[in-house]
């Protein structure tokens, strides 16, 4: 039993994961190599191996001729003779195995033999990288920044090394060597000089697996990504659902505290991640596409994946977002050109009707609903004024009467003396009054004395306007006396 080939062939399988099979089958490809380069050919060599003991046993399937003569071939013939020596069984005219040592080798087809063994080695090294990445392919893993080449950055995967091209890295973002770092691959080739592997970290794929990874509820299936825009290093936005009533798409995916996607945020290098909620109805996604702006109103065609959307002046900046991001983000989330204005622009449009806007009937429903519920509380609190109004009116009629009753009582006659007597005073105040201003001296040119003679005109009259009130009064007591 050959005991260090079985443990060499052991560590070999457990470091490389190159199974045992692959390792025999090297060693037999590399025997008949060296009986080949030993003996010019190897058409006729035979190598068996036993699998459990790692013994092996070389032979050459030789003719069995009648004497020395006729042999043309040593390598393919053997006389009688000869042959009796291995087997007593040999007949001429049949064939005999007959074992070749190994040490009857030379040093170079030794060599060759072992190079033949670690280019194997090598090879189902290769392919076995080359396997366990495809399998990864369209996935998240996680390497080492190695050095910079270039513009392009070597990222270390474990056994393999990555490539993350300029245009594939974020804009603004800058790794230090042995700095840990989530990427997406692209592409696994096969080449002769083993795989060549394609990382990206602006793919919209990375945020969507970094979900997978984070949220349970996204990866079990409870939760479904429906669509996803990005522009890296900037802002994405996701659309989820769920089959399950009990679910918060939104909620399950910001976590609590917003610590699941804190922590997709900060694998990102702080891009923004918007979460909204997907909806079958068009105008419904739309207007959840747009947040965090306001929708007034949404006109969607299906048929040619065009949308309308009326919102207020003041939203308008915030729906386009800073260089049209927020619409362009909102377009591509749900795959429809998406034209977007404000009220006062789409009333002043031609052909524009706000009815045209309204794409839900329920919606309608409520705002109509509502409209009557207003109109209701203020005729209901129109309708309080009124009546309060009326009260306070009716409490103070009986006075207003008594007031009446009185001025009544006094006569008619009087009231009219009195009339005449106030209109008279009055007349003599506007004379008193024109004589004073006439004979006052007030500068043209002087903006400020004008102001103050006026001031004093008004102090006069309102003191001449008293004074005749008072004279009124005594004459009237006079009267009544």
């Amino acid at each position: 039993m050959n005991k260090e080939l079985l443990e060499a062939l052991n560590t070999l399988e457990k470091e490389k994961e190159i199974s045992k099979e692959t390792l025999f089958e090297a060693i037999e490809n590399s025997l008949l190599t060296a009986c080949k380069n030993h003996f010019g050919k190897a058409d006729n060599i035979t190598v068996e191996i036993d699998r459990e003991t790692c013994d092996f046993l070389v032979y050459a399937t030789k003719d069995i001729v009648a004497t020395p003569e006729e042999v043309e071939d040593d390598v393919t013939q053997i006389c009688i003779d000869d042959a009796v020596k291995i087997s007593k069984r040999a007949i001429i005219g049949e064939t005999i195995n007959v074992e070749i040592k190994s040490k009857q080798f030379g040093r170079i087809a030794t060599q060759n033999a072992k190079n033949v063994i670690l280019q194997k080695i090598r090879e189902e090294e290769r392919s076995v990288v080359y396997n366990q990445f495809f399998e990864k392919e369209k996935d998240v893993v996680t390497g080492i920044v190695q050095r910079y080449s270039g513009r392009n950055i070597s990222v270390d995967l474990g056994k393999a090394d990555a490539l993350l091209n300029e245009a594939e890295q974020v804009k603004g973002e800058v790794f230090r060597p042995t700095e840990r770092i989530k990427v997406y691959i692209l592409e696994v080739k096969n080449t002769p000089k083993g795989p060549r592997i394609l990382v990206s970290r602006t793919h919209p794929e990375l945020v969507k697996r970094l979900f997978e990874a984070e949220v349970t509820e996204i990866k079990d299936g409870t939760v479904e990504i429906m669509s996803i825009a990005r522009e890296a290093g900037s802002r994405t936005k996701i659309a989820v659902r769920t089959n399950n009533p009990n679910v918060d798409a939104v909620g399950a995916c910001v976590g609590i505290n917003g610590a699941r996607v804190n922590a997709i945020v900060e694998e990102l290098r702080g891009e923004k991640i918007d979460i909204v909620n997907w909806d079958e109805n068009p105008g419904n996604f739309i207007q959840n596409a747009l947040s965090p702006a306001k929708i007034v109103a949404v006109f969607a065609d299906p048929d040619e994946k065009t949308a309308k959307v009326v919102v207020p002046d003041y939203q308008l900046s915030l729906a386009i977002g800073k260089e049209g991001q927020n619409a362009r983000l909102a377009a591509r989330l749900t795959g429809y050109k998406i034209d977007i204005k404000s009220e006062t622009q789409a009333k002043d449009a031609e052909g524009f009707r706000y009815e045209d806007y309204m794409y839900d009937e329920d919606d309608d429903a409520y705002y109509e609903e509502e409209y009557e519920y207003e109109e209701e509380y203020e005729n209901d609190e129109a309708s309080d004024d009124k009546t309060s109004e009326t009260k306070d009116y009716e409490d103070e009629t009986p006075e207003t009467e008594d007031f009446e009753n009185e001025t009544l009582d006094g006569g008619a006659s009087e009231v009219e003396d009195y009339n005449d007597e106030t209109s008279n005073n009055g007349d003599l105040k506007d004379e008193t009054l024109a004589d004073e201003i006439s004979e006052d001296e007030v500068p043209k040119n002087e903006a400020s004395e004008n102001t103050e003679n006026t001031e004093n005109a008004m102090e006069y009259n309102q003191g001449d306007a008293d004074w005749d009130n008072e004279s009124v009064s005594e004459e009237e007591s006079e009267e009544i006396e």
